[in-house]
C-alpha cells in the first residue's frame, strides 16, 4: 500500500514542479497600413495547453466627442473552448471611468504601485521589433521627422529597459519615404514571458496587500463586478 501511495504522490510532485517551472508566454503584434489597423495579442501557458488569442481588427476614430470604436475578437483553447466578439466605444466618459477605477484600486490596495513595478521587473522581453515607413509629402520635413521619430522610439526603449528585462537588443527602424504625398505604415512585434511561479506568488502577495486595507476586499469586489 505504501508503494501504491508513493507512486501517485511522486507523479503529482513531478507535475507540480513542471507547472511551477513553466512560464506564461505572450506575443503582441500591431500593424497599420494607411487607415487599416490590426492588433493581435496571444497568451500561452502550461506548455501550450492554455491559449488565448485576442484581435482588434478595427479601430475607428469618430472624433473628439465620440472617441474610438473598438471591435475585439477573442478565442481560446482551455478545458472549454470559447469564442467571443465584442464591440466597444472608447470615449471621454469611458476613459474617465477607467481613471476612477484605478484610483479606487490604489485606495483598496496597500502599495499597489510598488507591487506593479515588482511584477513588471520579472517580465522578460525576448523580442521587440518596430519598423515605421512614412512620408509627410515634403522631403525636407520628412527627413527632420525621421530623426525625431527615431529619438522617440529609442527613448521608449530606454524607459522599457528600466521597467522590464530586455533579453535581446530591440530592432528599431524609421524609414523615410520621399514621395509627394503623405503615407504611413508601421509594424511592431513584441514577445516575452514571465515565470508562472512568480505570477502565483504575486497573486498571493496582492491578496495580502488588499486584506491589509480596511474594506479592501469589498472595494475590489465592486470594481470587478463593475468591470465585468
Amino acid at each position: 500500500m505504501t508503494l501504491w501511495l508513493a507512486i501517485p504522490l511522486a507523479l503529482l510532485l513531478v507535475v507540480i514542479v513542471l507547472v511551477l517551472s513553466s512560464s506564461i508566454h505572450f506575443h503582441f503584434r500591431l500593424n497599420r497600413i494607411g487607415k487599416d489597423d490590426r492588433v493581435e495579442f496571444d497568451i500561452k501557458a502550461l506548455f501550450g495547453l492554455v491559449k488565448f488569442h485576442y484581435e482588434l481588427p478595427k479601430l475607428v476614430y469618430e472624433g473628439i466627442a465620440r472617441g474610438v470604436k473598438v471591435k475585439l475578437e477573442q478565442s481560446g483553447v482551455t478545458p472549454v473552448r470559447q469564442e467571443n466578439d465584442s464591440e466597444e466605444q472608447i470615449d471621454k466618459d469611458k476613459v474617465e471611468g477607467w481613471r476612477e477605477e484605478v484610483k479606487e484600486a490604489l485606495k483598496a490596495t496597500r502599495g499597489l504601485k510598488s507591487w506593479s513595478k515588482q511584477v513588471l521587473s520579472h517580465v522578460r522581453i525576448t523580442r521587440f521589433d518596430w519598423s515605421t515607413d512614412f512620408s509627410l509629402g515634403d522631403a525636407a520635413t520628412t527627413a527632420i521627422a525621421t530623426g525625431v521619430a527615431s529619438g522617440l522610439k529609442w527613448g521608449l526603449v530606454g524607459w522599457m529597459s528600466r521597467v522590464v528585462r530586455l533579453q535581446r537588443s530591440p530592432r528599431m527602424f524609421v524609414v523615410p519615404v520621399f514621395r509627394d504625398e503623405m503615407c504611413f505604415s508601421t509594424e511592431a512585434v513584441c514577445t516575452g514571458k514571465i515565470p508562472l511561479a512568480y505570477i502565483l506568488y504575486a497573486g498571493f502577495q496582492l491578496l495580502w496587500r488588499i486584506v491589509r486595507v480596511k474594506g479592501g476586499l469589498s472595494r475590489w469586489k465592486r470594481l470587478l463586478k463593475r468591470s465585468g
